[in-house]
Parts: structure tokens; C-alpha cells; sequence
């Protein structure tokens, strides 16, 4: 294939024995690693094997493969090898292929051949070299494939020579080694003898087909929207990188790819989802607008997003495509922090950590708001979250669905950016408390009741543990403020590592069964037992104590407990009128028996409580 001007593109159709005997490939470094797993290479080869068998005299196309013819010199010896842009998964998925068949023919003459196809050698200034016909630059995936071609053995084999080389094989690397194995096994157990391997590698060898495409870089990877991909296709976010690289000059893209990395590798390390992040970064930066006015953007609509005309001048990665990276790097930090609890400094934060317990893993969309607040400065944002801790808690709650949401989080972080852009701290004071009262306020007033009666269902399995834990700790320790006189609450750890109690016994001896069905007629035990009314949080070795006894047994080690709200359950603390224990007071009540009239009695009286912890208040301008 002759070389390509700019802007033109060439194609050819290749048999797979041609493609390794004719070129050498190199997979960028800026090119995402190897993702292939054993489903997408098991249907793979066995669409090839089906082919095979049934259409031995056809050919079986895989699809495309992208290039850019390249020069390169390595050891004083100056080559020609295509940059291989696309179609890196099949074509690394077949190079293994005949790695594992090189191996199963080692006793035939075929390996020769199928070596030359895997590498050759030639005289360097330092001696004879050789060189992979595939060598994949990303992380120390060329390390990893010249072991799998220098060990030239079985899967068990080639781990531990992997291993012992000292490789550090993980993510992408580790699905090298697991696709030779998937591939190795897949031969071994589909063709048991010389005769059928020979058979099967001459149908690939003249029979499996490439569509070769060659333009310049730019070229190749606008090419990249178009192409149907097999299996794990180029999603979002894969489809945006290459669309910055056609921003920069060749020279930078060492540069822009370092910069990537900072984007994609925190996220990998973290196990978060980019493409959830990408999709919340756009609501939390951008103003959203589409045909159907709800202000979203869905997974499946990122690229098309970004691409289209308005948008692009918005983000403006074209003109400055570097201050477009760092703006979104800036995003993964503010996220990842958030995820894991911190503030908007990325330092601890107790409103932050309290957030996290209530949205857990079930819920992250208010990294939406979150994202859009990120520059306030840090008092401000710190009371931000503690609002939204109790506008969530309202629609977590009463499980309002997330689409819900989406719409008005979406247009709210609009509203946010604005107010993170007021230079006058008072004036940005202002619009803050404008926002929580028409935003939170609000809408919290419109779910009360709907809440107050989820609420009243409310058992122990009503929620994820965490998040009924959550719900326990943030009572106890609004009870234990309000008996010291505190205004600002602490960590909510101390009272999370509380045990959860069941006043009325989780597990009860038949006695006890007995007379709570003398006393409370028509009431079942196991109704009651998980009641919010019937839960409490205890210190461990004082729940080990207490045990399954009856109430009256209980009462002395409840009075022990270092939280006012358990303790309350034995007796009130009496010191004097208007006081802030008295105030507490007020809201609790001592229960001298306890039956079902006391659980519902207690269970409305954390519902009343409930109502005062979580509730929005200005910040002072």
C-alpha cells in the first residue's frame, strides 16, 4: 500500500496470513490498552470456526482495521510499520491466536512459518534484534507480549514466566495473558490433533479477511465514529480522547496523552465509572439543551454531544483542547474526593463524610450539584452539602425514582455555576440561601407528608443496612447535641460503629413470645420486632450483656449506654427548666413497660425528631 497524502484514504481488502507477513503494527501509546474478555473472544472464534466448517471455500470478514503508515528507526535501523488506530482488539486477539498455534505445531513445519508471521530479526548496532510484528505501547503491554512470544508454552507456563520476570500484570496486562490462555484452551479443546490445527490454520491464514483503511491521523480517527465495532466497541469516552488528538499537532501528543491519563487512570484505580463521570461533569459545567427539553444527557448521547456545533464552541476544545483536559482532570479530583468523603479542598470533611452514608453506593447523582458547587469556597460548600444531606435524605427516603431528578439537578447546577462565579461574598451568601429556600426548601415542603408516611412503614429491611444505620446515627447524635448543648455536630462515626439493638428481642425465647401475646392481643411479635420504634444503638459489649431478655432485664444496661437517646428509654435526665436538656426532653420519652403501644409511641416520636434533624437553614450573610 503506497503512502497517504493528507485527508486521503486508502483500503484494501487482506487476508490474515498477509497481514503478519506483509507489516508491522504498533499500537500507540495514547491508544486505550486491551479489553477483550472471554466472551468477546469466545464469540469471535467461534463465528470463525463456525465459517470454517461450514463455508470452508469463503471468506470471513473481521471488519475493519485503521492505520497510519509511519516510519520509525529502533537501534540505528530505520523500518516502515503502520500505527495500528483501530481494530486493535481483533487484531491483538489473532496476533495470540497464532502465538497459541505456534506452540500446538511446535512439531510441524507450520511453526516456522507461523514464527516468521509472529516476529522477525534483524542487525542492530548493538547485534541481532528482534522485533514483534505487533507491539503495543501502551503501559507494559510490549513486555508482556514479547514473554508470551519468547516462552512459546502453555498458559500455566507462560504466567509463571510472566511473573517471574517481575511485570507488574494488571488491568489490560493481565487480559493479555487471560486471552493467550482463552485462546490456548479453545484449540486444545476444539482441535485434538496436528491434522485439524493444520486444517483450521490454513482457513485463516486464506480465508479470514481485514478491510484495511490508511489515511493520516487526523483522518483515521474521525474514521473512528463510523465504524461498527466488534464486541467492546469504542464507547464515549474512547471516541472524545480521539477527538481531542485531532486537535493537537503529532508533536504534542505525548503531551496530551500524559494529560489523559490523569483523567482515566484515578477513575480505573477507584473502580468509578467514566462514563458516568463524563455524563456528570457535561450536567455540572454545561448548559444542556435537546429536543427533548429535559436538560439531560444519556450515556449514549456524550459523543453526539459533544460534537455537535453550539456545544463544541462551548467547551471550545478545538481552540484550547489542553485548558479543556485540565478543566475535566479538575472534575475527576473534585469527584473522586467526593466519592470518597471529602471536601472541595480534597481534605476531610464531616459534611461531606455524613453525605456519603446516607447516598452510599446506590446513589450519585448529586455529584451533579456537587460538581457545579465545587469552587465555592469552602464554608459555603460545606454548608451546601449539609442542605442537600437533607434534601436527599427526603427523596431517598420515600425512594424517589433518580429520573426524577435528573431534569432539575441538571438546570439547578446552572444556577450553581452562577453563584460560584460571585466574586461578592455577601452577595453570594444571598443567592446561596435564594437557592436552598426555592430549590430544597421547597420541594422538601411538597414530599413532607409523603415522607412522614414512608417514614411510618419504616422497618429495620425497609432500607440497605447502611443507610438505616445512618438513619439510627443521625438521630442518637442529634439527641446527644442537644443534651450537651452543641450546635455543630461532630463525626457520625462514633455512632455508626454502634451496634444496631432490638429493644423487643430479634431471637426471643418461647417465654418471652408467650407474653407478649398475653399482653398484646392480636399484635404479632414479629411485626414489632423490626419497627423503627423498636431500634435503638448500643455500645457492644452492653448489647452482649442485654442479650434476648425481657425489657425489664434490659433497662439497667440501656441506662448505662453513653448515648442520651438509648438511655432515655430507662429515665429522663432532670435538671431544671429551660435548659438544653430540658428542651431534649421535651421531645423524649421514658417507657416503664414495653409493649406495642410503647414501640408505636417511640416510632412517632423519631418520626417528630426526624423533623428537626433534617432541615434546611440559611447560612448568616
Amino acid at each position: 500500500m503506497s503512502s497517504s497524502k493528507k485527508g486521503q484514504i486508502e483500503s484494501a481488502k487482506i487476508v490474515i496470513g498477509e497481514v503478519f507477513s506483509r507489516f508491522w503494527f504498533r499500537i500507540p501509546d495514547y491508544q486505550r490498552a486491551y479489553v477483550w474478555g472471554k466472551d468477546e473472544i469466545s464469540e469471535l472464534i467461534d463465528d470463525v470456526n463456525y465459517a470454517s466448517e461450514h463455508n470452508p471455500e469463503g471468506q470471513y470478514f473481521l471488519g475493519s482495521m485503521v492505520l497510519r503508515k509511519a516510519t520509525r528507526t529502533t537501534d540505528g535501523v530505520s523500518f516502515e510499520e503502520y500505527e495500528l488506530l483501530d481494530g486493535q482488539q481483533r487484531l491483538t486477539t489473532f496476533f495470540l491466536l497464532l502465538c497459541a498455534l505456534r506452540h500446538l505445531l511446535q512439531q510441524e513445519p507450520e511453526a516456522q512459518h507461523l514464527n516468521r508471521l509472529i516476529s522477525d530479526s534483524y542487525t542492530g548496532s548493538t547485534g541481532i534484534v528482534t522485533r514483534l510484528k505487533l507491539d503495543p505501547r501502551y503501559e507494559s503491554a510490549a513486555e508482556v507480549m514479547a514473554k508470551v512470544v519468547e516462552i512459546n508454552g502453555d498458559p500455566v507456563a507462560v504466567r509463571s514466566g510472566v511473573q517471574a520476570s517481575g511485570i507488574a500484570s494488571f488491568g489490560s496486562l493481565e487480559n493479555l495473558i487471560n486471552a493467550y490462555s482463552t485462546l490456548y484452551r479453545y484449540l486444545k479443546d476444539n482441535y485434538d490433533d496436528a491434522a485439524k490445527l493444520k486444517k483450521y490454520w490454513f482457513y485463516l491464514a486464506t480465508n479470514v479477511v481485514f478491510i484495511q483503511i490508511s489515511t493520516d491521523v487526523s483522518s483515521a480517527l474521525k474514521i473512528f465514529e463510523t465504524i461498527n465495532e466488534r464486541g467492546v466497541g469504542l464507547n464515549p469516552m474512547d471516541l472524545l480522547k480521539n477527538l481531542l488528538f485531532t486537535q493537537v499537532k503529532q508533536a504534542q501528543f505525548t503531551q496530551l496523552k500524559d494529560e489523559w491519563k490523569k483523567i482515566t487512570k484515578p477513575l480505573e484505580k477507584e473502580k468509578e465509572k467514566p462514563l458516568r463521570f463524563l455524563r456528570y461533569f457535561l450536567m455540572a459545567n454545561y448548559v444542556i439543551k435537546n429536543e427533548r427539553g429535559d436538560s439531560v444527557v444519556r450515556e449514549d448521547e456524550i459523543y453526539d454531544w459533544f460534537i455537535a456545533k453550539d456545544n463544541a464552541a462551548l467547551c471550545d476544545y478545538a481552540g484550547k483542547p489542553f485548558e479543556f483536559v485540565r478543566k475535566v482532570i479538575r472534575n475527576v479530583e473534585h469527584y473522586l474526593a467526593f466519592a470518597n468523603g471529602l471536601g472541595n479542598d480534597g481534605k476531610p470533611s464531616l459534611a461531606m463524610d455524613s453525605l456519603k452514608r446516607l447516598a452510599g453506593g446506590a446513589f450519585s447523582l448529586h455529584f451533579v450539584l456537587l460538581l457545579a458547587a465545587a469552587n465555592f469556597p469552602k464554608p459555603l460548600f460545606d454548608h451546601f452539602v449539609a442542605q442537600l444531606e437533607s434534601f436527599l435524605f427526603y427523596y431517598i427516603f420515600t425512594k424517589t425514582p433518580t429520573k426524577d431528578l435528573e431534569r432539575s439537578f441538571s438546570q439547578w447546577a446552572d444556577e450553581l455555576r452562577v453563584i460560584a462565579e460571585t466574586s461578592d461574598p455577601v452577595k453570594q451568601k444571598v443567592q446561596l440561601n435564594a437557592f436552598i429556600a426555592e430549590r430544597f426548601e421547597k420541594n422538601m415542603a411538597g414530599k413532607s407528608q409523603e415522607l412522614a408516611d414512608a417514614l411510618k412503614r419504616f422497618t429495620l429491611y425497609s432500607m440497605q443496612q447502611y443507610r438505616t444505620r445512618y438513619l439510627l446515627a443521625r438521630l442518637t447524635q442529634h439527641v446527644d447535641m442537644a443534651f450537651s448543648g452543641l450546635k455543630v455536630p461532630g463525626s457520625l462515626e462514633p455512632f455508626t460503629n454502634l451496634e444496631i439493638e432490638h429493644i423487643l428481642p430479634n431471637k426471643p425465647e418461647d417465654d418471652l413470645r408467650s407474653k407478649w401475646a398475653t399482653e398484646n392481643p392480636g399484635m404479632a411479635y414479629d411485626d414489632f420486632k423490626n419497627r423503627l420504634g423498636n431500634l435503638t444503638l448500643l455500645e457492644k459489649p452492653i448489647n452482649i450483656v442485654a442479650g434476648n431478655d425481657f425489657y425489664t432485664a434490659k433497662q439497667v444496661e440501656y441506662g448505662k449506654s453513653g448515648n442520651y437517646l438509648t438511655r432515655s428509654l430507662v429515665a429522663l435526665t432532670d435538671v431544671g427548666q429551660n435548659t438544653s436538656i430540658s428542651r431534649i426532653n421535651a421531645k423524649l420519652e421514658a417507657f416503664p413497660a414495653w409493649n406495642a403501644a410503647s414501640i408505636e409511641k417511640r416510632h412517632a416520636m423519631l418520626i417528630a425528631l426526624a423533623q428537626d434533624v433534617w432541615k434546611t437553614s440559611p447560612i448568616d450573610v
